[in-house]
């Protein structure tokens, strides 16, 4: 798959999403669980990666990568099932799926984000880290995917179409929250909501500090590494002038694909393995 194909595929779930509804499709089915900071996604996908449904939620049981919040997670992930099953009309329980982790936690947290898959009556048999889920969606061979969540920017960089570098830091839409509700004094909740809906000319000047912080952090992991585009992807890089600021401070090629929060859980269902 390319960029092209992959940016038609994403659209192609979004639509699903929205108009709640299934792809008829081939052979057995995969499914991809991505348990994000801000929204959890479940992806379908066929043998052939075709996208078939899809469903999301927003939620805040995650943080920086940890599960906080372990049965409520679980809830929203049985939830979306229930939800994907009825649009598709078959039953996922104990279905092959796949989830994901940003780069560099511990392996006790990779094993908690498992176990809520699991306990949500999937089996799970991969976990993938979460930029390289997106490399795959996009076909990126070489270059650094940059997938910038609600609470990390996880960086992986590719040569070859093999990962040879991955890192995690603390920094993504939580932050970019916590700038809004400090410059108009109004609460977490508000600013998360002012976020998602207000004129994003309104809004990107006052978070703009927080994307060039998470430019530098970037900038910084890919030193000494031949990278010449930079892909970001995930639901906190949403913003019009996000990809600008960042060639403007590392000096790359920074390019984004449509609906980039949903460029990660199409991966992870790719990556579901038989």
């Amino acid at each position: 798959m390319d960029w092209k194909s992959g940016n038609d595929t994403i659209l192609e779930f979004n639509e699903l999403i929205k108009a709640k509804r299934a792809n008829p499709y081939q052979g057995n089915l995969k499914v991809g669980v991505d348990l994000g900071t801000a929204n959890i996604v479940v992806a379908v996908v066929d043998e052939n990666n075709r996208p078939v449904a899809g469903a999301t939620q927003g939620a805040h049981v995650v943080r920086d990568g940890i599960v906080v919040d372990y049965l409520g997670a679980v809830n929203i992930v049985r939830t979306l099932k229930s939800e994907v099953e009825k649009i598709i009309g078959v039953d996922l329980t104990y279905a092959n799926a796949a989830t994901a982790i940003p780069p560099g936690i511990l392996e006790g947290n990779t094993k908690i984000i498992s176990n809520v898959v699991d306990s949500a009556d999937f089996t799970v048999t991969n976990v993938v880290d979460e930029p390289t889920a997106a490399a795959t969606v996009l076909g990126i061979q070489n270059g650094a995917v940059v997938d910038v969540g609600g609470g990390t920017t996880g960086i992986s960089i590719l040569k070859n179409g093999e990962v040879i570098f991955t890192a995690d830091e603390a920094t993504g839409g939580t932050h970019m929250s916590l700038v809004i509700a400090g410059a108009y004094h109004i609460s977490f909740e508000e600013a998360e909501e002012m976020k998602k809906h207000e004129d994003q000319r309104k809004i990107f000047p006052v978070i703009k500090p927080v994307v060039e912080k998470m430019a530098s952090i970037v900038h910084r992991f890919i030193q000494g590494y031949d990278v010449d585009t930079i892909y970001v992807v995930g639901g906190a890089c949403v913003f019009d002038k996000f990809e600008q600021v960042f060639e403007k401070e590392i000096g790359i090629k920074t390019v984004k694909p449509v609906e980039p929060l949903l460029v990660t859980p199409l991966g992870i269902a790719f990556n579901c393995q038989r």
